[in-house]
């Protein structure tokens, strides 16, 4: 076990060295109640094996990952009773623990959340914005 992985916390929760309230298992994900919730029954979804960013999430991951955020999303309303959820995942910036986990929020028509939890802006034109899809574009493409 490498160094990040001995400390990190939810590492440390998927080993079960700290305990959480644990809502799904697979063998390569586990998801817990986040202790400081925006909603009750916000939950955390992480890979089992220490992983930081989504871009550092090998491909064979990528499956099991994603469906269980998809059965994370269904939960929320299935055994919440909430109209609809929120998920989302930071890299990096923003990001309080050094491993890759998804936030899954339970949503309902009038709960108080506005959009994202940041401020939003504009393009300046539509040939700013053209710039910009065409950089990404361009970071997508083959040899990009």
């Amino acid at each position: 076990m490498n160094s990040a992985a001995a400390s990190c916390t939810f590492c440390r929760i998927v080993r079960g060295e700290i305990p959480a309230h644990v809502v799904l298992e697979t063998a390569e994900t586990m998801a817990f109640l986040d202790a400081r919730p925006v909603f009750k029954g916000h939950t955390l979804l992480v890979p089992r094996d220490h992983v930081e960013t989504l871009p550092d999430l090998p491909a064979p991951l990528l499956a099991p990952y994603l469906g269980a955020a998809q059965r994370l999303a269904t939960a929320m309303t299935e055994g919440l009773g909430a109209q609809g959820s929120f998920v989302a995942t930071n890299n990096v910036v923003s990001q309080s623990v050094p491993h890759l986990h998804v936030h899954v929020v339970p949503r309902t028509k009038g709960d108080g959340l506005r959009g994202f939890f940041w401020p939003r802006t504009k393009y300046a034109d539509d040939a700013e914005a053209h710039g910009y899809a065409e950089r990404l574009r361009a970071a997508l493409s083959p040899g990009g």
